[in-house]
């Protein structure tokens, strides 16, 4: 498979590695590179005879996909091993920002692998970085070593109190945002999540870019099914900007 080419075709790919993350979420690694996907961008991933359907980038080269089991089609995801074919298309949809400034990036589940491919991508210039993940249990959470990996002061918490803070992530990132050390906010993860932090971004007076989740078909605006608020999650996201004071 090339290094670039079309995003509306499909190209085949292998798989050469499969990393157990947790229980339930695994990454699966390509033997291909796209070496100009953004963070926050995402490809459809094509199983022929199962779906096709979207998943944020984690990593462009080698190209890296976390995928933890919520239905069938993950399933099929979770049950490849080296040598087996994974058809791609993409990149696709918007993504964060890549610049100057002090980021806090907040993950919710499995929303902590594209966060980590931005985290990557914001070491490497002069941008401040720190995450707060958050997880039911503590064998929920995803990606808190490779954080840590990149000198990035880590927040925790946990639903059922086993690590960190007990409670929703948005428990440690009210005081984080209140702190005035950060520029922005970016986000991935449950809708709830996305909408408590557009809330506290609104008060707080810090702007976001929140990666939204929405069901799609063809993933380049043509089938409308993956429409949000107006706007289309596959073309106009699925990172969108929220402002930094909504009081009036």
């Amino acid at each position: 498979m090339p290094a670039e080419g079309s995003a509306t075709l499909h190209r085949a790919a292998r798989v050469v590695d499969r990393i157990t993350e947790n229980p339930k979420t695994v990454t699966v690694v390509l033997d291909c590179a796209l070496p100009r996907a953004r963070p926050g961008q995402f490809c459809m991933l094509w199983l022929p005879g199962a779906d096709e359907k979207p998943f944020s980038i984690a990593g462009p080269d080698p190209l890296m996909f976390t995928v933890s089991r919520v239905g069938p089609f993950s399933d099929a995801i979770h049950a490849l091993a080296p040598g087996d074919p994974l058809w791609v298309r993409g990149p696709f949809g918007t993504g964060w920002t890549v610049g100057p400034g002090r980021a806090l990036l907040v993950g919710g589940g499995y929303g902590a692998a594209p966060l980590y491919f931005l985290a990557r991508e914001l070491c490497r210039g002069d941008s401040g970085v720190e995450a707060a993940l958050g997880a039911r249990t503590s064998a929920d959470l995803l990606f808190v070593d490779r954080f840590g990996g990149l000198g990035a002061p880590v927040h925790l918490a946990t639903e059922d109190g086993s690590r960190g803070t007990a409670g929703r992530v948005t428990e440690v990132v009210r005081p984080l945002l209140e702190s005035g050390r950060f520029d922005r906010v970016c986000a991935c993860g449950p809708e709830g999540l996305l909408e408590a932090l557009a809330g506290l971004c609104g008060s707080v007076g810090i702007p976001g870019e929140l990666s939204h989740e929405a069901y799609m078909r063809c993933g380049v605006g043509i089938c409308g099914s993956c429409e949000h608020e107006a706007r289309l999650v596959c073309m106009d996201g699925p990172v969108f900007a929220v402002p930094g004071d909504t009081r009036g």
